[in-house]
């Protein structure tokens, strides 16, 4: 039964609106795209991909010895494509931990036979810098660098440029998972030393879920013939396919990867990175301002927040119990995400997504009205 306080929000088609990390609310347009048959051998459609995978390359500030490799699946097919591909067998992994995607990435490399060892940070805390090069410079035997730009599990920001300078100072390759910041948080990989970075096409481009994507420098992709674990997996074998024929190995997903061009264009409508960037900045601070002035804490130092997902302290009050508050808020047309913390009891809410202030401001006039409705009229209580 939707709240008495207010109409229930929806986005352009009546859907909930996704305040997550995606998938997330898309627009009219990006959702009509998909309404089309496409042969994946026909003309237009080459073109098509054709123009997505240039279009990656230049947002992450690559040129000409960097190449797009487009894998199916979702970003953790992606994720996963990259490590087995771009490690060997007889490499070593400094696996930066800082929430559950890092600890993900410690499992794919654990299943492949990968030799990891962990830098591992509390989910509210960045890496240390000074102890990963003091692993770095003891442990010669260390071939690759990953760590995950923002991890969603917190919504933490982490120091990509700074890593990627410890990586080139001793030699190793560098992997980055910028699954929920590519797009929004400026990315230069060249600049960055960056090797390969993966992310997906539901992210902060604002497409559909269906394809993820590995950004790679073509030296470093060309060196990694016959690392890969698996067949569909291989990013080297994809690429060299690719080049030969403008063709994916298997079936490509038609609708998501013409929906994605459609997100590309409108997300340079929308200024880029510039552009989708500081709508999801100021969604965040809106978000932010209006969720303290109802007593919610976030997680983290506003200087480690990047503007993807905000987490929030749960109550310290005996009326707030969160499903009643994630169904309430659902029946007013706001879909939030559950806390995915081991330091402490928490929810997520999302920036990202086609949404702007407008929605996030009838978000928080929601939840004022649904903690009402609990019997917690005014700021809720923290624990000190």
């Amino acid at each position: 039964m939707t709240a008495p306080h207010a109409s229930p929000a929806a986005s352009e088609t009546g859907d909930p609106l996704l305040l997550t990390p995606g998938p997330l609310t898309t627009s009219r347009t990006v959702k009509a795209a998909m309404v089309h048959d496409w042969g994946s051998r026909d003309a237009n459609f080459i073109e098509i991909n054709r123009s997505v995978l240039a279009r990656l390359v230049e947002i992450a500030n690559g040129g000409k010895d960097w190449v797009t490799v487009p894998m199916q699946g979702s970003g953790t097919f992606a994720v996963e494509a990259m490590l087995t591909t771009f490690v060997p067998r007889s490499g070593e992994v400094l696996l930066l931990i800082n929430g559950a995607y890092g600890k993900r990435a410690k499992r794919i490399l654990e299943i492949a036979g990968r030799k990891v060892v962990v830098h591992e940070t509390a989910e509210d805390a960045p890496p240390d810098l000074a102890k990963v090069e003091e692993i770095l410079k003891t442990t010669p035997s260390i071939t690759h660098l990953f760590t995950v730009h923002c991890e969603t599990t917190a919504g933490i920001l982490n120091p990509i440029a700074k890593l990627g300078a410890l990586a080139a100072k001793y030699g190793k390759s560098y992997l980055v998972d910028s699954m929920s910041a590519f797009g929004a948080i400026a990315l230069d990989v060249r600049a960055m030393n960056i090797d390969a970075v993966a992310a997906s096409s539901n992210k902060c481009i604002e497409g559909v879920p269906g394809l993820g994507f590995v950004i790679c420098r073509r030296d470093a992709l060309a060196r990694t013939q016959g690392n890969a674990t698996t067949l569909v997996l291989d990013l080297h074998d994809q690429a060299v396919n690719y080049e030969k024929t403008s063709q994916y190995r298997f079936t490509p997903p038609t609708h998501v990867i013409v929906a994605f061009h459609q997100a590309l264009q409108e997300f340079d409508a929308e200024g880029g990175v510039a552009g989708r960037g500081g709508r999801y900045r100021n969604n965040c601070k809106v978000l932010l301002e209006g969720m303290r002035s109802l007593g919610f804490k976030p997680l983290l130092a506003d200087e480690l927040q990047a503007p993807i997902i905000v987490t929030f302290h749960m109550p310290d009050d005996p009326r707030f119990v969160f499903q009643t508050f994630y169904d309430k808020l659902k029946a007013c047309g706001f879909v939030i995400y559950p806390g995915k913390l081991t330091v402490a009891d928490s929810f997520r809410v999302g920036c990202i997504g086609r949404i702007g202030e407008k929605e996030i401001r009838a978000a928080i006039a929601a939840i004022a009205g649904v903690l009402k409705e609990m019997g917690i009229d005014g700021r809720v209580a923290q624990a000190a």
